[in-house]
C-alpha cells in the first residue's frame, strides 16, 4: 500500500470530523458561514457553458499574482474562469478586484467525496495550480479524469524540499501529474525537478507582473490631510510578533522624531482586537481604520485593520517594512510597495519572494533588518535624509517595473495547453 493510498484512506475515515473542523474555523472567522457547503464540494453557482479554466490560488498572495493572468485569459481566450481559494481574505480580494466574470468558489477540503462532487459539477477543461499548495486527493482525482494540469509560479522552500526528500513516493506522483511546472526562480525550479516535476523551468515571477494596488483617491486625500506633515512609516502585512516589534520601533523613533506616526497593517485583520490591546497596554494611542477613527495629533499608531487597502497605506507612508520576514514565514511581495514609491525594509526571511528580494538587494533598493533597533535606525535615517529615501524608492520602482514582462513569458509558455482548450480570438494579437 502506497503512502498516497494511506492518505486517501485516512481522509475518508476522517470525514465525520470535517463538520467540527469547519465549525471551529467558522468561529474564528476563517470560513464564510453562508458558503460553508462549498468546502464540501457543493457548488453555489451553476457551471457556465463552454470551456472552463480552473485556477486554484490558496490565499491572498497567490490570488493577487493571478489577477493579471486571469484578465488575459478572459480577453484573449474567451473562456470562463473558475478561481478557487482557501481563505476568506482571498475571496474578498476577488470580489473587490477581479473581473466580475470570474467565478469564485472555496476549494473543497481534500476528502475524496468532496473532491468528486466538486469535479463532477465544474468539469474543468484545464487546471492551473499556483505556488505550493498541493492537495493529494484533488490532484490525483483531476489527473484520473485526464485533465491537463499546469503548476504556475511554483515555489519549494528549502525546508519543504528537505522534508519531501524523505517522501519520494508521495511528492513524485503529485509533481509528475502536472504537464508543466513554471517556477518563481531557478532555485525553486531545480528543487522541483529533483523532486520529480516534469520540465520545471523559470520564465519569471508573476508577482512581479501584478498591476499597482488600487486606491480610492478621496480616502487618500482625507487621510493625507489628517496626517499633515508628520513623519510616517508603515509596517505592512505583519504577523504575530511583528506588531510588537513595530511598537518598539515607534518608541525608539519617538526619542528624536517625537511627531512620528506608525501605520500597522496586519496580514490578518481578524487579529486586530489582540493587536489593539497589546498596543494600548504599552501606553500607545491607537486609532483603528475599521472603526473609522480619525488620525489625531496625539495618535501614535494607526491600525489599518481592513482588507484590500494596502495601496492606500503604501502611498501614504513612502517608507515600508514588509511583514512575515522578521518571523519565519517567508515574507510577502515587496514589489507592491516598490511600485508605489516606497523605500523598503524587510527581515531576513524572504523565502516566499526570494527572487524579488534578491533583485532589490542587488540594486541597493531594500535594507535587511533583524530587530526593532535596526528597523528604527533605518527608518530614522530615511526620515532625516529625504534625498536618500527618494533614491531608494526610485531604485525599488525601477526594479519592479523592469520585471513586468513575466506575464507575457508565462502566457507564451502555457500557450500550447491554452490552444488545446481555447484558441486565441481571431481579432486578438497575443502580446
Amino acid at each position: 500500500m502506497t503512502l498516497l493510498t494511506v492518505y486517501r484512506s485516512v481522509t475518508v475515515a476522517a470525514g465525520p470530523l470535517t463538520a467540527a473542523y469547519l465549525a471551529r474555523r467558522q468561529r474564528v472567522g476563517k470560513e464564510d458561514p453562508a458558503r460553508i457547503a462549498e468546502r464540501r464540494g457543493i457548488a453555489s453557482r451553476a457551471r457556465p457553458g463552454g470551456k472552463l479554466i480552473w485556477i486554484h490560488a490558496a490565499s491572498v498572495g497567490e490570488t493577487s499574482s493571478m489577477l493579471g493572468l486571469v484578465d488575459r485569459l478572459l480577453e484573449e481566450r474567451g473562456v470562463s474562469v473558475l478561481l478557487t481559494t482557501g481563505t476568506v481574505t482571498a475571496a474578498r480580494l476577488i470580489e473587490e478586484r477581479a473581473d466580475p466574470r470570474v467565478i469564485h468558489q472555496f476549494v473543497p477540503l481534500d476528502h475524496p467525496g468532496y473532491v468528486r462532487t466538486f469535479l463532477d459539477h465544474w468539469r474543468p477543461d484545464l487546471a492551473m495550480w499556483v505556488e505550493s499548495e498541493l492537495w493529494p486527493n484533488l490532484i490525483s482525482a483531476a489527473n484520473a479524469r485526464g485533465m491537463p494540469m499546469l503548476l504556475l509560479n511554483a515555489r519549494m522552500s528549502q525546508r519543504s524540499f528537505r522534508g519531501w526528500q524523505f517522501l519520494p513516493s508521495v511528492i513524485r506522483p503529485l509533481l509528475g501529474g502536472f504537464d508543466i511546472c513554471l517556477a518563481q526562480d531557478a532555485v525553486h525550479a531545480e528543487r522541483l525537478n529533483r523532486l520529480g516535476a516534469r520540465r520545471a523551468s523559470c520564465v519569471g515571477d508573476l508577482k512581479s507582473a501584478a498591476p499597482p494596488l488600487p486606491v480610492v483617491p478621496e480616502e487618500l486625500e482625507r487621510l493625507a490631510r489628517q496626517i499633515g506633515d508628520r513623519p510616517i512609516w508603515l509596517a505592512a502585512s505583519t504577523h504575530d510578533g511583528e506588531e510588537a516589534i513595530a511598537a518598539d520601533t515607534h518608541r525608539a523613533l519617538q526619542r528624536d522624531v517625537p511627531s512620528v506616526l506608525t501605520l500597522i497593517a496586519p496580514r490578518h485583520p481578524s487579529r486586530a482586537e489582540s493587536i489593539d490591546a497589546m498596543l494600548r497596554g504599552r501606553g500607545l494611542s491607537v486609532a483603528r481604520r475599521s472603526a473609522r477613527h480619525d488620525i489625531a495629533g496625539n495618535t501614535d499608531i494607526y491600525l489599518a485593520d481592513t482588507l484590500g487597502e494596502l495601496g492606500l497605506f503604501y502611498r501614504l507612508a513612502r517608507i515600508a517594512f514588509i511583514g512575515g520576514s522578521l518571523v519565519p514565514l517567508g515574507g510577502h511581495n515587496p514589489y507592491e510597495a516598490a511600485r508605489l514609491g516606497c523605500a523598503i525594509f524587510h527581515g531576513p526571511d524572504m523565502s516566499n519572494a526570494a527572487s524579488s528580494a534578491r533583485a532589490l538587494a542587488n540594486a541597493c533598493a531594500a535594507e535587511i533588518v533583524r530587530d526593532a533597533e535596526a528597523l528604527a535606525g533605518g527608518v530614522r535615517r530615511l526620515m532625516h535624509d529625504p534625498a536618500e529615501r527618494e533614491r531608494r524608492a526610485a531604485a525599488a520602482k525601477d526594479v519592479a517595473d523592469s520585471s513586468r514582462g513575466a506575464l507575457d513569458a508565462v502566457m507564451k509558455a502555457i500557450a500550447p495547453w491554452l490552444d488545446l482548450v481555447a484558441p486565441v480570438h481571431a481579432n486578438i494579437v497575443p502580446a
